[in-house]
Parts: structure tokens; sequence; C-alpha cells
């Protein structure tokens, strides 16, 4: 197998340490940044540079590359793939993307998937990717057709090196909307919270909770609000209904009216029993 990573950052990074665990596996990788692919070639995650004359050896090539990256790289590369390749991407919203890139693939013959690998951490770039990252980590994945099963068992084949625990197959609209409650909303809120004037006292006050809360206030701006942006309508309809149940909290603690604050304590604990299990 001959793997082609686009964008050698925490999730390419990790892709291309992740496929070079299998000796039979060729990764040929390409960056931006020249000091970082070179790195990356030091660093003995890479077999070799995706140029645009290797790129019809790949098998599979994976774009880790913010949204319109993706979009422009495909724009820019079809002509080049091979339609033995599949390109697959691992950006962080879909519907974009795929509405650019479907007709894209099926005007050039080659393949094109949607994907999100559901692991990385609080860190950015090259030196903080590892191969074990998505080692049984979910991996969501939009189809061009979901009655192909051919493809989707092409698509679990070439992406078994990675050890992905769980493949789940969706549609863009539904991938973007989950997201925005399960990612992006988890970084708004803490982003916000640690603005908190309290924040600087917080030494030795401070255990699991603030650490749990405050993780991915640690992140990359310039991507989240990339991401933020194109899944406005999503992400807004989370943030309404997190700021609507805020009020009520803010509400029955001004009035202190003991009883709502329990209420609604008791309705949350049962609410991520139900969804989550005990």
């Amino acid at each position: 197998m001959t793997v082609g990573v686009v964008g050698l950052g925490l999730i390419g990074g990790s892709l291309a340490k992740a496929y070079k665990r299998r000796r039979e596996v060729t990764v040929l990788g390409n960056d931006r940044d020249r000091s970082i692919l070179d790195f990356a070639r030091l660093a003995e995650a890479l077999d070799g540079t995706l140029t645009d004359e290797r790129l019809g050896e790949c098998d599979i090539i994976l774009l880790a590359a913010y949204p319109q990256g993706v979009v422009d790289w495909v724009r820019e590369k079809a002509p080049l793939i091979s339609p033995k390749t599949l390109v697959l991407d691992c950006s962080g919203t879909k519907k974009r993307v795929c509405d650019a890139c479907f007709p894209i693939a099926e005007q050039y013959g080659f393949t094109f998937v949607g994907g999100h690998p559901m692991a990385g951490t609080q860190h950015s770039g090259f030196k903080f990717s590892r191969e074990d990252l998505f080692d049984e980590a979910p991996m969501v994945i939009v189809p061009p057709r979901f009655d192909d099963i051919r493809l989707l068992d092409r698509v679990r084949t070439l992406l078994a090196p990675v050890r992905f625990g769980r493949i789940s197959v969706t549609t863009a609209q539904e991938h973007d909307d989950i997201i925005a409650f399960t990612s992006q909303m988890a970084h708004v809120a803490s982003n916000a919270y640690i603005k908190s004037p309290t924040a600087a006292r917080h030494q030795g006050f401070s255990a699991g909770s603030y650490k749990d809360m405050t993780r991915v206030a640690w992140l990359n701006p310039q991507m989240w609000a990339e991401l933020f942006l194109e899944n406005k309508e999503a992400l807004l309809t989370e943030l309404e209904t997190y700021i609507a149940a805020l009020g009520t909290y803010r509400d029955a603690l001004s009035r202190e009216d003991r009883g709502a604050l329990v209420d609604l304590l008791e309705e949350g604990r049962l609410r991520k029993q139900e969804v989550d299990g005990p």
C-alpha cells in the first residue's frame, strides 16, 4: 500500500506515523511548510515527498487540512489523481467540503470520501503527533453513496493500519449537526469559561473539574474560527440552547430557589445517564 498525507500537523503527522508502523506501507507526505516536511522525514514518519509526479502511486491520499484548504487542493490536483486512488479528507466539517469535492471526483474519475478521525489533543503541530493517537478511536466517514458496500469495505481496508476502533457512516449534514454539539460547543464553552477574572487565582483551588473544563480552551484559534464559521448555523443552534439553559440556573440562583436548583441539577444528571449510561 502507498499512502499520501497532505498536511503534517497533529492529525496528518499522527496518520503518517500510524501507517509507518507497517513495513509494507510506503508513506509519502507534503506540507506547505518545508521545515515541517523536512522534520517529518528526519523523524522517519515518511518514506518520501508527495510530489505531483507521485500522486498516481497512492492507493489513498489523506487530506489533513482546513476545510477550504481541502477544497482548494482537490480542485488543483484533480487532473493528476489516478482512478485507483481514494481521496479522504480529515477536516472538522463535512458539508461544504463534500458538496464541493464529490462532483470534482466524479468529473475526473477518482473517489472522494469525507472523513473525520475523532481524536486529538489540545496541542497542534507535528511535534505533538504520535503513532497511537487513533488507536481504538472512532472514525466518521461520509461516502458519496450509501449503498456502495464495496466502497465501504475498501475504506475499511485502507484505514486498517491506523487501528481505528469504530468506523461510522453518516451524511455530511448529520455530521456537522452532531459535531457542533460534541466538539465545537465544548471548545466555545471552555474558551469562554477561562476568561473569568477568578481564573488567575485558581492555583491551589482547582482539581479535575477545572482541568476537564479548560483543557480545550488551549486551541488553535485560526483553525477553530474557520470551523465555527463553516458550521455557523448548527453551532448557533447549540449556543442558543446552552445560553437558554444557563439562564434557568441563573434565575434559580437569583431567586434563591433551592427546589428549582435541585430539579435542574437532577434533570442534568438524568440526561447524562440517559445518553451515556450510569
